[in-house]
């Protein structure tokens, strides 16, 4: 608890605020909107890219300490090359997670701010362990390492605390029940042609939308950060709805990802009409 409770202090830090506020505009304005965006948000991949990608630096420069401590002059070279192939894979690493990031806001943009910070000085020193290594110093770059490790400690628990604890990239409709039976949602007459309506049915929150005579149903909450479907703006042409918070945009028909933050595509339903009500169903 005691890790816990320092985490949410982290979250408290308004200070930190402004600092963090200009680092992730400079990162919205480096990635952008679109194909860039997209790969490392993981919008096609059905979750986010930044957690799969962490596996490669942890796991390659955690096995180089591992080596400087127990297999020493035998591991030297296998330790220094896993430091080296560590540190490279930390780039895409990093580039998906300040993708991540620069869409959060208030406490999660706290914390992930510090995140950064640890994994950043933990980087530092193991770049300062690899020059150690290329002169020789085995002793000091076996120091920096496990000074390296020991800052990346602290910036993975925050990492798990924003995933696990504050629900940070994971899909924020999953708790929503979707009916697969069919389930009456709304009256025909209140959904004319090129309009849209909110509905719901049990637990789950649906956005109608109908087209040339057919209707449309997908998850109203968007998998992203929860924001309202329903008051973002339809491309009637692409049938595409736009989510009013980050701008991601999914397709009407199917409710797949086109263009992220989001990575987890929107539930999709059935649709027919049945004694002048709209029912739904999950798709099959």
């Amino acid at each position: 608890m005691g890790l816990h409770a320092s985490a949410e202090k982290l979250g408290e830090l308004e200070r930190l605020d402004a600092p963090a506020e200009a680092a992730a505009k400079a990162v919205q304005q480096v990635v952008g909107r679109g194909a860039v965006k997209d790969l490392l948000s993981g919008a096609r991949l059905g979750h986010p890219l930044h957690p799969l990608l962490t596996d490669l630096p942890i796991g390659m420069l955690a096995g180089a300490t591992a080596l400087d401590l127990l297999a020493k002059q035998r591991g030297e070279h296998a330790a220094d090359v896993l430091v080296g192939l560590g540190l490279l894979s930390a780039l895409p690493t990093a580039a998906a997670g300040a993708a991540d990031w620069s869409d959060s806001y208030g406490p999660d943009q706290r914390v992930g701010a510090v995140h950064a910070i640890a994994n950043v000085i933990g980087l530092g020193l193991y770049g300062w362990s690899l020059r150690a290594r290329g002169r020789g110093d085995r002793r000091t770059g076996t120091a920096l390492g496990l000074a390296g490790m020991t800052s990346m400690a602290v910036g993975g628990y925050l990492g798990g605390y924003l995933s696990h604890s504050r629900g940070v990239g994971v899909n924020n409709a999953f708790y929503q029940h979707a009916p697969a039976d069919w389930t009456a949602v709304l009256d025909e007459a209140e959904l004319p042609e090129g309009t849209s309506a909110r509905a719901a049915a049990g637990d789950a929150t649906v956005l109608l939308y109908r087209a040339n005579g057919q209707i449309h149903a997908i998850g109203s909450r968007c998998s992203h950060a929860g924001g309202p479907l329903d008051e973002g703006e339809i491309d009637a042409a692409n049938r595409t709805v736009t989510c009013p918070w980050h701008r991601s945009i999914f397709r009407l028909e199917d409710g797949s990802v086109v263009h992220g933050p989001a990575s987890v595509p929107q539930a999709a339903y059935e649709t027919r009409t049945e004694g002048g009500q709209i029912e739904i169903r999950l798709r099959r």
